[in-house]
C-alpha cells in the first residue's frame, strides 16, 4: 500500500452466531478468513468480537479436508482494531419521569451494589400484536408511593430464540408465581418466525404489560425513559447497542456475565446463572427506589458517534483509528 493511497478495510467482520451451521455459514466464514488475510486493517465493533474471531480460525482449519494454512490468527491479528459501533443516542437533558430524579438527601442510600446484596424487606387483554399501552399516569413529586410504584422492565430486544427469550419469560413468570409485582415492556422488532414463548407470555403476564411489540422510534425512546431495568438474556452479542440505548435513558441494565457484556458493564450488572437472574430481579421488585436513584456506572458517551467520529475519519482516510 503506497503512503496516500486508502487502506483496504474489512469492517465488519464475524456478525454471524456461532450457532449457525449449515453450507452458508461455511463459505461466509471462509470468506471473512480470505478477505482478512488480504485486508490492510480488520476492524471489530468490541474485543469480544475479535477474540471470538481469531480463535476460532484453528477450530475451522481443521474442518478443511486439504491444505491446511498454520497459525492464519497471527497473521490476521497484528492487523486487528477495535472501533466500537458509533450509537447516535437521543438527548435526554430533560428528567426522564419525576419519581426518577427525586431526591431524598435526609435518607442515607444503600452503599452496596445493588446486585450484590439483599435488600432491605418493604411494607385487559391486548387485541393487537404491536399494541402500545399507554394507561401509565403522569407521577406527582407530591404522591409519596411514587418510589414505591412497581419496577417497570424492559426488554428491547429482536424476539429471535438467540436472544433467548424463553428465559427471560420464564423468569418472570416465575416473579409472578411469588406474588412479585412488576410492570413490563417487551419491545423489539419481528420476522418472519417468532419464538412461541412470546404468545404464551403475552397471555401469561398480560396483567402486568404496558407496552407489547415494535413502536415507532419516538415511541421506543419514551418507554426506555420511563423505564427502570433493562434485561438481556443473550445467548449471542458482540456489542449490544439496544442495552447502551436503554442505560443512556436511565435504565439499570442486568446482563449475563459472558460475550460482550463484561467488556462494557461493570461487575454489579451481571449476573452468572438463571437463579442470580430471578434473584436480581426479585430485589429490585421489592425495592424500586433505589434502582430509581441509582446511577448508572457505565459512560455512554464513550461509544457515542460524537466521540468515535474522529477514530473512523483517521480510520478511513489513514488506515488506523
Amino acid at each position: 500500500m503506497t503512503p496516500h493511497a486508502s487502506p483496504g478495510v474489512f469492517l465488519p467482520v464475524y456478525n454471524c452466531p456461532l450457532t449457525v451451521h449449515g453450507s452458508f455459514a461455511h463459505q461466509q466464514t471462509q470468506s471473512q478468513r480470505s478477505v482478512s488475510l488480504v485486508s490492510d486493517v480488520v476492524v471489530f465493533n468490541s474485543i469480544f468480537n475479535m477474540d471470538s474471531f481469531l480463535s476460532s480460525i484453528s477450530s475451522f482449519m481443521k474442518k478443511i479436508p486439504d491444505h491446511r494454512p498454520k497459525d492464519l490468527d497471527q497473521l490476521i491479528r497484528p492487523k486487528c482494531v477495535v472501533l466500537y459501533y458509533p450509537i447516535q443516542f437521543p438527548d435526554v437533558s430533560r428528567p426522564r419521569v419525576e419519581y426518577k430524579v427525586v431526591s431524598r438527601p435526609e435518607e442515607k442510600l444503600d452503599e452496596a451494589p445493588i446486585g450484590s446484596g439483599e435488600f432491605p424487606s418493604s411494607g385487559n387483554h391486548q387485541e393487537d400484536l404491536h399494541e402500545s399501552r399507554t394507561d401509565q399516569r403522569p407521577v406527582s413529586r407530591e404522591d409519596p408511593g411514587d418510589q414505591m410504584k412497581p419496577l417497570h422492565i424492559v426488554w428491547p430486544h429482536r424476539w429471535e430464540h438467540d436472544k433467548n427469550p424463553e428465559l427471560f419469560f420464564s423468569t418472570l413468570m416465575k416473579l409472578k408465581e411469588k406474588e412479585v409485582n412488576f410492570n413490563l415492556s417487551v419491545l423489539g422488532e419481528t420476522f418472519s418466525e417468532v419464538p412461541g414463548i412470546f404468545s404464551e407470555a403475552r397471555l401469561r403476564l398480560d396483567p402486568h404489560i404496558l407496552n407489547w411489540g415494535f413502536l415507532s422510534r419516538g415511541a421506543y425512546l419514551q418507554v426506555l425513559l420511563q423505564a427502570d431495568v433493562v434485561v438481556s438474556t443473550a445467548r449471542h452479542e458482540f456489542f449490544g447497542v439496544a442495552m447502551l440505548e436503554a442505560v443512556h435513558c436511565g435504565c439499570y441494565p442486568l446482563c449475563p456475565k459472558a460475550l460482550v457484556y463484561p467488556e462494557i458493564f461493570p461487575a454489579e450488572y451481571l449476573y452468572s446463572t438463571p437463579e442470580q437472574l430471578f434473584k436480581q430481579l426479585q430485589r429490585l421488585c421489592r425495592r424500586p427506589d433505589i434502582v430509581r436513584r441509582h446511577v448508572v456506572k457505565v459512560d455512554t458517551s464513550s461509544y457515542s458517534w460524537t466521540s468515535l467520529k474522529a477514530h473512523y475519519e483517521a480510520l478511513l482516510s489513514a488506515g488506523c483509528p
